[in-house]
């Protein structure tokens, strides 16, 4: 579904990716781990097209989706187009709006207005605290309910491939394992996922196959559950 070649990829001078090549098949929960500084993030930005100076600059390489070159893709367009989604670190939700006006806000490019009751009832299925906030401004959410409602307005924007920058950041253990319950039943449903996560154990524990980025290097793959036994891995992340 989604293919990335030999990306290298710089902000100025500075190069942040150094060649990297990783796919996401259809269907599949993909997690990409690595420490602060790995292109982690930077990677995502650049499958978003996200334009300077927040987005990197690519050098060279190929990014494609389902066959389509995104290189030339302008960011609004990824997300109308093909339908990638993006649920930032740091959330970035209205705070100023409620959560049902942040849901609604989502939708905006939408065709199929016919499918959007049943979405909001299986946003508030997935994430019931949302349904008893519906009517409550966003900036008076706890951490995990914002980062509930970012997922919620990806999910809202009728996406079928969702990137993820550090969901669990910021999170209780108790609520780290909700959201990824909720990105499994998501993932199992038919949303592909590319989860970037510092939280290595976590991520191995739900993905189907995992990438360890360090430098801008991807230094290792696999599948997940053959990386948490790898004893590497488990030196640097697991502890």
């Amino acid at each position: 579904m989604l293919e990335v070649e030999n990306l290298r990829v710089r902000y100025g001078n500075i190069e942040a990716l150094q060649g990297i090549s990783f796919h996401v098949r259809e269907g599949e929960m993909v997690a990409l781990l690595g420490s602060n500084g790995a292109g982690k993030s930077t990677t995502l930005m650049s499958i978003m097209r996200l334009p300077p100076p927040e987005g990197p600059t690519v050098a060279s390489g190929s990014i494609t989706f389902n066959g389509a070159d995104l290189l030339p893709v302008a960011a609004h367009d990824i997300v109308a187009r093909y339908g990638i989604g993006l649920v930032p670190e740091g959330r970035h939700i209205f705070g100023n709006l409620t959560v049902f006006e942040n849901l609604k806000l989502a939708t905006f490019a939408r065709k199929d207005t016919q499918k959007l009751p049943d979405d909001y009832e299986r946003v508030f299925s997935l994430f019931p605290r949302l349904r008893d906030r519906r009517h409550q401004r966003g900036d008076t959410l706890s951490g995990g309910e914002q980062q509930m409602l970012a997922m919620g307005r990806a999910f809202m924007s009728g996406v079928r491939f969702i990137l993820l920058d550090e969901p669990s950041m910021g999170l209780s253990p108790l609520l780290m394992q909700e959201l990824f319950r909720v990105l499994k039943e998501l993932n199992e449903a038919g949303t592909t996922i590319l989860v970037v996560e510092q939280n290595a154990r976590i991520a191995l524990k739900y993905a189907h196959r995992a990438y360890v980025l360090e430098a801008g290097k991807i230094v290792m793959d696999g599948p997940a559950h053959e990386l948490a036994r790898n004893s590497e891995i488990q030196k640097a992340y697991l502890g």
